[in-house]
């Protein structure tokens, strides 16, 4: 085998500069007219959310999936994941939960109706956090009504 011969390299640039220039500028896109950009854009963007439209959880209104959970009351899980429960729970007039603890905090919007957190009264369209571990009175319906609530599943508390 012969040694290795050196790698010659030319004293100056294979390509002149004027050329190198021209080159340069010839990669440079053409602009694109703002309206067009724009309809590009959407176009791209509502392609995008059609492809993952099926990716999402869409439920029906109506009667499918309500289950029942106790006297006058019945529940429908929306969603479930890590031990987080996203669901319905229809209360019928005079129904009550009895007080309990959650172990995340809970989320709780009356949709419909009004509902009652001890003496606290929380009617159609209010929002009531339940923090992770303190007890909550008992919730009843003098009327009934619809809540929705994002938590865990409430534990039944001991006689306090």
């Amino acid at each position: 085998m012969s040694p290795a011969r050196p790698i010659r390299r030319p004293s100056r640039p294979v390509l002149d500069a004027d050329l190198v220039a021209r080159l340069d500028a010839g990669l440079e896109p053409d602009p694109v007219p703002a309206p067009a950009r724009e309809s590009i854009r959407r176009r791209l963007l509502r392609r995008m959310a059609e492809d993952s439209t099926e990716r999402h959880l869409t439920l029906p209104a109506g009667g499918a999936g309500w289950q029942p959970f106790g006297a006058g009351l019945t529940i429908k899980v929306l969603h479930e994941s890590g031990g987080v429960m996203s669901y319905l729970l229809r209360l019928a007039p005079g129904a009550a939960l009895p007080p309990h603890r959650h172990p995340v905090d809970e989320e709780c919007v009356v949709p419909e109706g009004e509902v009652c957190i001890g003496e606290l009264r929380i009617a159609s369209g209010g929002f009531h956090l339940g923090r992770k571990d303190v007890l909550h009175g008992r919730l009843h319906s003098p009327h009934g009504a619809l809540i929705f609530l994002r938590g865990a599943v409430p534990e039944a508390a001991l006689a306090v």
